[in-house]
């Protein structure tokens, strides 16, 4: 899977009202939808989330450049979780593979989610 195959999406401002606030609202593709519950592998720059809780990021580009630092959107980061304690840094090149699940509705997580990864890092 590549980037570009998780780009197909487009968003719209909805109000959610347990946040009274507007949030990016996903419509997946058909080729994004028929992807879920399958195992995939993506590459991409690894970043520490909440490294005790053992949530982590993959992002399309570094720290520097990374959808929270205003670069790109939703569509260029997965929120994933190791089966296995690993020791990746920030900004190491990585691939992961992982069963995807899309994420339409709970806004305290990202769009994209790998679960049951594995990793490989890029020397």
């Amino acid at each position: 899977m590549t980037w570009q195959d998780l780009s197909k999406v487009t968003f719209t401002d909805t109000y959610f009202s347990e946040y009274d606030d507007y949030f990016m609202y996903p419509t997946f593709s058909a080729s994004v939808k028929a992807l879920e519950g399958k195992q995939i592998t993506i590459t991409g720059y690894f970043l520490d989330v909440v490294a005790k809780e053992n949530v982590f990021m993959l992002s399309k580009g570094p720290m520097a450049s990374c959808y929270f630092c205003g670069e790109g959107g939703p569509e260029s980061a997965i929120e994933f979780e190791f089966i296995n304690e690993q020791n990746f840094k920030t900004d190491d090149i990585v691939s992961i593979t992982g069963i995807l699940k899309l994420n339409k509705d709970d806004v305290e997580h990202f769009n994209y989610i790998l679960k049951e990864c594995k990793g490989v890092k890029f020397k």
